[in-house]
């Protein structure tokens, strides 16, 4: 849920176009989901939170990945900067392959995993994964030579989603 807001009548009218042609907009059912999850949000959001910073160090450790962005990390880009501002970090996180790894064996990765559903829907209860073959979809140069999967942690048990991220690991590095 969120608002677009503007001063611009020249943008006010490209928005008003937009939402026209697409359709955007927010039914009864979906304002009552938002109203009926506020109360759980913080509890939702620090289990998220917690099983994230597991999953991402412990994704850090291997073979097959080269990075992990995720900003609670040393290391990842806007570290220092998240540290002085932010308390928590959610649930999304990134696995840069190393460059030995195809974008084939990146597909199957997410292909074999049972628990993290393809899907794009961040920040819901179910944990979801999409590959991403970054070099196709930017226009300046990818400065990573491996592919990169985007992580959604849900509220499954981190061992469980650990012990699915390991066996699809293990599919691609046979």
């Amino acid at each position: 849920m969120g608002s677009v807001v503007t001063r611009d009548e020249a943008l006010h009218h490209q928005l008003l176009y937009c939402h026209m042609r697409v359709g955007f907009g927010v039914a009864g059912n979906d304002a009552e989901a938002v109203l009926r999850g506020l109360p759980s949000m913080a509890l939702r959001y620090q289990a998220q939170d917690a099983a994230t910073r597991a999953l991402a160090g412990w994704m850090q450790g291997q073979a097959a990945v080269a990075e992990v962005r995720h900003p609670a990390l040393a290391g990842s880009p806007g570290h220092a900067a998240w540290r002085r501002d932010c308390a928590g970090a959610a649930c999304l996180f990134s696995a840069i392959f190393k460059p030995e790894i195809s974008q084939a064996q990146i597909d199957l990765f997410c292909d074999s995993l049972k628990l993290f559903k393809l899907g794009y829907s961040w920040a819901g209860p179910m944990s979801l994964c999409a590959p991403y073959d970054v070099p196709s979809i930017r226009s300046v140069p990818w400065p990573h030579r491996g592919g990169l999967v985007r992580f959604s942690v849900g509220l499954e048990s981190v061992a469980d989603l650990q012990a699915d991220l390991s066996q699809a690991l293990a599919k691609i590095s046979a």
